[in-house]
Order: structure tokens, then sequence, then C-alpha cells
């Protein structure tokens, strides 16, 4: 029997290729994560730009888990919260996914039990998946990992998905163990038959073959965060596991164990420190820093809150080292598996007194990899702490992004590091003592000649290196690092701006919202209310911030954390006033959308008119 997929909704009706999202409810600890990554892989493989957001618990098993899938043909890759197919893997959300689906929509679900479920604008798409399971595999747990990989059969039949890239990923992934392999191919079949035999397949939403990742690749911001350290010549890490920055120090450890080796012993060339807290991760990192390694500490708003002590001695003795900060939902546990831009203000002035760091605001993970290395290069040319500042949807969530080049010509940028031959020519050398008027004082390494020794303090001094206690000796050397981290502004990477005709107002904003902010300039462009878009890619910030915001009006910040960070950050390190920046804010640990960016403008416009 074949069942019409339901094309009356006029919400659906039209074409849809290449431009739909689908998400999959399942429970956590089913095994469904690599169902999932197959799907998005092979219509990756069809070199079609998709996305895809997990959205999980911080419970290890049986709670609701999502997975999203965006198809965009265009390449837009911000999450949409608007779904065409909804595959319910989960009786107990069942209602939920049912009420999640856009109208017009299908709903696919395991029909062996009887479920009522009705929406008159939704199409029910029943699939015994269990029972097809049960009849084929004779293991338990083989059979509840193969019913996943049996509705990616069915989702292959709907969506018209190549077939030959399935099995070829498959085949990448299982091929030395022919058993599960064989395993896999019978539950896809198993799916793909019921859906070609029961239903009219393809339905509207249908992916077709483009030519547009054949120089793109698929990565995750903690992976590609991972090379951009690896190649910047990072030698040492120091850690503590917590979610979601651990996968970030799993894969330098991997790449390391490939190449960080003695070309002739193979002996490790890396330390990597599974410190017992992040206070002690962020001490080890420091005094690595110290001794002339590049050195970082991955972590989150919960670790960087920890580190903050160990951040004002590097600050204040002037240590080069690099922090991630993968953010998560706050305060306190918060919500450690959803995304979050809540740690802006704790970064940029960590640590007691007065303190002000550098930060980098990674977009994606290509970024994550060239900002990686420009902050070790940074941390070592201002002598300072360097924040790189990612998320959740950043860091764990795979994208589509361009493929990362590497410039064989590149050399660190060690800074204003002194050796026997620089030393020759000084009389004296005092670690603290602001020669060239930049704020930023030469150093030695440790053990390199006993003429640079000096005595590292986090305790008062002067700018002789000299314990002191004398007022005008610490303002002296306080106010040399405020001037040092303001002419940092001008080194760091500059803001990215995008601008359309006619546009009067402006958007600033920063990392992860990119995606939602540049699909929501385009619709609103079309729509006859253009506006232009900066986004910071660096604190302090650079002239041409202020330069922007003076430029437009209105002005509007988009950020994703209640109390606006960045709009606070505005107003306390530029001659901007508060009154001309409005906040749009997206805090509830979902990836920003566009719908979010056109609705939060639309609505501000009418209350508020310009």
């Amino acid at each position: 029997m074949r069942v019409d997929p339901g094309l009356s909704a006029a919400a659906v009706a039209t074409d849809r290729t290449n431009d739909f999202a689908l998400k999959i409810a399942t429970v956590n600890g089913t095994g469904s994560a690599s169902a999932n990554g197959l799907l998005m892989q092979s219509i990756f493989r069809m070199g079609v730009p998709v996305t895809g957001k997990n959205l999980f618990p911080s419970n290890i098993q049986g709670l609701p888990t999502w997975y999203e899938i965006r198809v965009s043909g265009e390449g837009y890759t911000a999450r949409t919260p608007e779904f065409d197919l909804i595959v319910a893997m989960n009786a107990a959300t069942y209602n939920r996914d049912l009420a999640d689906v856009r109208p017009g929509g299908w709903l696919l679900y395991d029909s062996t039990w009887p479920w009522e479920l009705a929406r008159e604008d939704v199409t029910l798409l029943g699939v015994p998946l269990a029972r097809l399971c049960n009849e084929a595999f004779a293991a338990p747990r083989e059979r509840l990992l193969m019913k996943n990989i049996a509705y990616v059969g069915v989702l292959s039949a709907l969506l018209d998905l190549d077939r030959d890239a399935i099995a070829t990923l498959l085949t990448q992934q299982y091929g030395r163990k022919k058993a599960l392999m064989d395993s896999n191919f019978q539950a896809l079949e198993l799916g793909h038959a019921y859906a070609a035999e029961h239903f009219a397949c393809p339905l509207p939403i249908r992916v077709a073959p483009l030519d547009k990742t054949a120089d793109r690749i698929l990565i995750d911001g903690n992976t590609a965060a991972a090379l951009g350290c690896l190649y910047a010549g990072a030698t040492v890490a120091a850690w503590y596991p917590i979610t979601p920055a651990t996968s970030l120090t799993d894969a330098f450890t991997a790449f390391c164990k490939q190449y960080r080796r003695e070309p002739d012993t193979n002996k490790a060339r890396v330390c990597i420190v599974q410190a017992e807290d992040e206070l002690s991760a962020a001490g080890v990192a420091i005094g690595a820093g110290w001794a002339g390694a590049r050195a970082f500490a991955p972590t989150s708003g919960p670790g960087i809150s920890l580190m903050s002590e160990f951040v004002g001695l590097a600050y204040y003795a002037e240590i080069p080292v690099v922090f991630f900060d993968v953010q998560r939902t706050g305060p306190s546990t918060g919500m450690p598996t959803r995304t979050q831009q809540g740690d802006l203000l704790l970064c940029a002035y960590a640590s007691h007194g007065d303190t002000k760091h550098i930060l980098l605001f990674p977009a994606d993970p290509e970024e994550c990899f060239y900002l990686s290395v420009a902050a070790f290069d940074l941390a070592e040319r201002f002598q300072t702490p360097v924040f790189v500042l990612s998320d959740l949807d950043i860091g764990m969530n795979d994208w589509v992004v361009p493929r990362l080049r590497w410039d064989d010509a590149y050399r660190p940028d060690r800074g204003k590091v002194l050796g026997p031959a620089d030393l020759d020519r000084l009389e004296t050398f005092y670690r603290y003592l602001d020669v060239d008027g930049d704020g930023i004082c030469a150093r030695t390494l440790p053990g390199v000649d006993p003429r640079g020794a000096y005595f590292t303090r986090g305790s008062g001094h002067n700018k002789l290196g000299a314990y002191t206690e004398d007022a005008p000796d610490y303002v002296e050397v306080m106010d040399r690092l405020a001037r040092k981290l303001t002419g940092a502004a001008a080194a760091l990477p500059a803001p990215v701006v995008r601008e359309m005709p006619g546009a009067r107002m402006g958007v600033v904003s920063l990392g992860g919202c990119n995606a939602a902010i540049l699909e929501a300039q385009d619709e609103m462009a079309g729509r006859g209310m253009p506006f232009d878009y900066m986004r910071v890619r660096g604190f302090p910030f650079a002239s041409a911030v202020e330069e922007f915001i003076a430029a437009h009006d209105p002005v509007f910040v988009i950020e994703q954390n209640r109390d606006g960070q960045l709009r606070s950050l505005l107003a306390l390190e530029t001659d901007v006033s508060k009154a001309r920046l409005r906040s749009l804010k997206n805090y509830g640990g979902l990836p920003l959308s566009r719908v979010h960016v056109v609705d939060g403008i639309t609505r501000a416009l009418e209350e508020v008119p310009a």
C-alpha cells in the first residue's frame, strides 16, 4: 500500500529541494549519534551545504535528545526553529515533537505500537521500526542500534539521498568489522524498502546533488581550535574535564600522537596535563608560558571562575598564556550542554584588582583555527593572557566551512625575547623596564643566560622588577600595563563589516551569532529594511567599532546572554552613549536563529520608531 505523503498543505506543497530542516528525537545513550552523523555526512557528500545541531542532556543516558539537520542550498548555516520533518523515536516526547512540525510537514514515527497522534495539518508516516529490527536481528543491543540505521534507510527514500554515498560512509566506518557492516547495510535496506513500498517517495523536501562542498569540510570548532594550537606550535596543554571544552583537549591529544613526535626516537614532544582542578591547570599553563613554551588551557565559564586568581598573576607578572573558553549556559552549573555568550565580562576583566585582557571571538570552526594561531602570537607579543571565546554551538557541532589553508612561511611571533647576543648590548637587564615606549617590556627565558635572570613578581614591583609598596612606582607599572593593552587593539583581528545599500540601521554582534545575522540581513534587505552589520572579532575594541556605531542610527547589539554584556563592554570601553545601543538578546541556551533577529528588530522598531 502506498500512502500520499500529504501534499495538500500550502506551506510545503511547492518544491523545497535543498531547502528544509528536519529534527530527530531520540533517547540519550541509544546510539543515535552515529546514525545522525551518517545522515549529515551523506548530504554533505552530495555537494549540498548542511548543518547539524546536537541538543543533548547533561546526563549520561535516558533523557530526551534531539539532533537538528538543516539543508540549505544557499549555504545558510544558522539554526532554524522551523522543522519540515521530525523523526520521533522517543515516545516520551511524541506530543512535543508533533507540535514542532511546520504546518504541512511530516512526522515519522515507530508504528510498532499504536499511538494516539493527530494533527490535521501534519502527515503521519508510521514505520514499524522496532518490529522490523526484532525480526531481522537476534541480539537486544543490535536491535536497538540498528533501529537508528533503519530510520536512516527510511529517510534515504523520503529525501532521495544518494545511497552510494551512505554505503561508502558505512564501509569507511565499519570496513574492518564485517559483521557490523553487514548489519548496518541490512538495517538500511529494511528502512528504505519499507518507505519505497508504503509512501510516495521522495517528498517535496528532498536533496538533489550540488557542487557546493567540493572545497569545504565538515568540522567542529573544538577540533579546529586544537588543530590551530598544533600549527601554532603549542607544546603544553593543561586542563580539567568540563563540558563543552573537553573535546578540544581530546582532539589536541590525538593530533599530537601523530604529529608531535621526535622524528628519530618517536618520543612525544608535547606535555598534556590533566590537573586536579581548573586553578591548577591554569598554573601549569602559566608556568609553561613563563618557561618559554606555547601553552594553553581549555575550559568553560566555571573553569574561568576558578582560574581567575592565576589569571591575575599572569597579567601582572606579564606571562603569555592562552585560555580557551567554550562558553555554556550559566550561572553556576547552569545548563552545561546548552550554548550561551555569558562570559564576556568575566573574561575581559578576570581576576581581582584592575585587569583587562585580550579577547578573540571566532564565529565558526574556520575562525577557531585561524584565531587560535593568532592567540599565541598575541599572547607572546604582548606578554599577557589571551582568551579565545567560542561557545558550545561552535565548539561541539559540525559546520561546513572552507577548507583550512596554511602558509608554510608562517613563523611564530615570540615578541621581545632577548637572547645572549641581545644581552651583550645591555649594561643591565630589567624585566619591567619599557625601553621602546609601547608598554611592552623585553623578557628573557629561564636558563638561557644568567645576565637575563630576574625575579618574577605577582606582588607589587617597580619598573626595575624590585619589590615595592610605594604608590608612584606601583601606579607607573599599572599605567604601563593599561597602555600596553590599549595598544593591543590595533593588532587584533579587524572587525568584519557587511554593508547593504541604503542602510541607516546598524547591527553589532560577535561570535556564534554571525550565521543568523547574515541570513536575517538578507531577508530584511529584501523587505526594504536594510541594515549594515559589524562583527567584532577582538577586545579591546578597534577604533573602527566606535566609528561604525557613530555612523548608524539605530544600532542593535545582538548577543546571547541576559544582561547585554557586549553592550556593556561597548558602553564602558568606547565614548559611545549607552542610549544609542539597543539590546537584542537570546539566552535560552539554543543557538540564535534568523527568526530571533528579524522578529526582534521588527518589534523594536515598532515599539520605538527610529
